[in-house]
């Protein structure tokens, strides 16, 4: 619920706070003095359209922030934590969430969820969950075909909602295999063609029978046999340096005297290093046989050799040509065959599948069936007591029924809903837009969300000037309906009539300065001989009218009669 919203240089209202709290509350005010500013505060922090017109004639911008109390863990909660703000824990198993909306004359807006700016797409995300407004305006959504289906979904409760859970699942697992039945389908042609092409390419690769970093082995390779002859005359030159011939001193013999000659020394610091000289001969004794070895080999090739070297390069650089390169040649080759198999499938697939979509089918036509049967039932009990209201709303001879028919199949069933009036005896049932007046439409609407209020009550309902168009005893009902929907949830009216704010247990006044605006201090909650004065002002205009009082008061006791 919203405990509490400030208001800053909006419409009329210079700056104003509402102290709201639990139950029925009740605004009141005069014409003009801002009333509907309050509700239009609301929808800015619940994410609708922030419009620059709504900003205070001479300032930069508009402000409303609010304070509304949520469970601590719950999909408000974790939504605001989403958005990287915080709750603040009160410690009974709710928190604190703050929330702030802004608008700029120029059109610019910014939002702030748990103490950080948020898009204003969060606000309605969270509304959802937190609030139902009415307007006049808003009335409409009875007029909508989804909008009444889910009323109706919300009355049935458990039955209607795990009937409908239900439908989903198999709707969307029979969804899932005709769109995979389909794109099978659709697409034979391509992929027969997409498997003969991997046909060829696999038999070509396996012909070739390439080898992870053989095109990098095969480059060194032929750049080695096409120089052969200048290699060999290096090779042939560092092993005479290192080994010789016999006619000149080589490296070897060399470093095999210096060795000897310092272990004939006296001084130990030659010794040691005999050591080393005695090492240097070990490794050019390896370079000199690693060189007659690289001799050997060479000794070994032929031109053949490049020739062979080079056709294998070319036909490695045609498979890498066409797959991008050697190693995805080669990935084709260890993953293709699956694709293959796959494709090569498509006729037993396609069997499958339109096995398996019939039998989805046939467990979706079940779950219809049991969610058709679910709603029926629930219309049925919805349509009786909203007529039972109606009744005591001052329209005896109006009836309510929902009508459940088939319609188009989609994620939330195959069933279309209409909510169908008969405003008197003997008149036909119309849809509920056609069917019944302003007033009418009011009191249907407010009938409606009563009802639903037992089975699925809503957090917040805000009611602007839902009364309009009904006085009298109809007045009477909407205010002790309002009162018996705000013992299970918090209930803001803005209203002109006193019969409906006799109701309230607590009465909030607007109040237009002789300037036009609405500061801080206009706006009041009214107990005692004020909130005696302002009914008896929206009875009769006068605020010490003996009469108005006198029935002000009568009223007041009603109101309280039932709390």
């Amino acid at each position: 619920m919203i405990e509490e919203m400030r208001l800053r240089d909006l419409g009329v209202i210079a700056e104003a706070t509402l102290h709201i709290g639990r139950g029925f509350t009740a605004i009141t005010g005069e014409t003009g003095a801002g009333k509907t500013m309050v509700v239009t505060g609301l929808g800015m922090l619940l994410g609708q359209r922030a419009d620059s017109g709504a900003v205070r004639s001479g300032a930069a911008q508009a402000s409303v922030d609010g304070v509304w109390i949520v469970p601590e863990d719950g999909p408000v909660a974790d939504r605001v934590r989403e958005a990287g703000g915080t709750v603040e824990p009160l410690g009974d198993g709710t928190a604190e969430l703050f929330v702030g909306r802004s608008v700029s004359s120029e059109g610019r807006g910014r939002a702030t969820v748990g103490g950080r700016a948020a898009p204003a797409g969060v606000l309605a995300d969270l509304a959802d969950e937190l609030v139902v407004v009415h307007g006049q305006s808003d009335q409409l959504r009875l007029r909508s075909a989804v909008a009444q289906r889910d009323a109706l979904d919300r009355f049935g409760g458990d039955d209607v909602q795990s009937a409908r859970a239900t439908y989903r699942d198999a709707y969307e697992r029979w969804r899932v295999i005709d769109r995979e039945l389909t794109d099978l389908t659709t697409d034979r042609d391509v992929r027969a063609a997409e498997a003969e092409q991997l046909r060829s390419q696999l038999a070509e690769i396996e012909q070739a029978a390439p080898q992870p970093g053989e095109d990098a082995e095969l480059t060194v390779r032929a750049e080695r046999l096409a120089n052969v002859e200048e290699l060999r005359l290096a090779a042939a030159a560092a092993h005479d340096a290192l080994s010789g011939d016999g006619e000149v001193p080589d490296a070897g013999s060399l470093l095999a005297e210096a060795r000897r000659v310092l272990e004939r020394a006296s001084d130990p610091a030659l010794t040691d290093l005999a050591a080393v000289a005695a090492d240097l001969g070990y490794r050019t004794a390896d370079l000199a046989a690693a060189l007659a070895g690289y001799l050997a080999d060479l000794d070994e090739t032929g031109p053949h050799e490049l020739a062979a070297v080079e056709e294998r390069r070319a036909v490695l650089t045609a498979l890498a040509r066409v797959h991008g390169s050697l190693g995805e040649a080669i990935a084709v080759l260890e993953t293709g065959s699956a694709r293959l198999a796959e494709l090569d499938d498509d006729g037993d697939r396609v069997e499958r599948l339109t096995r398996e979509r019939d039998a989805a089918a046939s467990v979706l036509d079940g779950a219809a069936e049991a969610l058709t049967a679910a709603r029926t039932s629930a219309a049925e009990r919805l349509g009786t007591a909203v007529t039972a209201e109606l009744r005591d709303l001052a329209m005896p001879d109006a009836r309510l029924s929902v009508a459940v028919s088939p319609g188009a199949e989609t994620a939330s069933g195959r069933d279309d809903v209409a909510f169908l009036l008969s405003p008197h005896s003997g008149a036909d049932p119309r849809p509920v837009s056609r069917g019944a007046s302003g007033g009418e439409l009011s009191r249907v609407m407010l009938a409606i969300e009563v009802v639903i209020a037992t089975t699925d009550p809503v957090p917040t309902f805000v009611f602007d000037e839902v009364d309009a168009g009904i006085g009298g005893a109809a007045a009477i009902e909407v205010g002790r309906r309002l009162a018996r929907l705000a013992e299970a949830s918090q209930v803001i009216a803005v209203t002109h009539l006193a019969q409906v704010a006799a109701f309230a247990n607590n009465h909030l006044s607007v109040v237009k300065a002789s300037d036009g605006s609405v500061t801080a201090s206009d706006v009041r909650r009214l107990e005692g001989p004020d909130r005696e004065a302002e009914m008896a002002r929206l009875l009769s205009g006068l605020t010490d009218s003996a009469s108005a009082l006198t029935h002000a008061r009568e009223l007041l006791t009603l109101g309280a009669s039932i709390a």
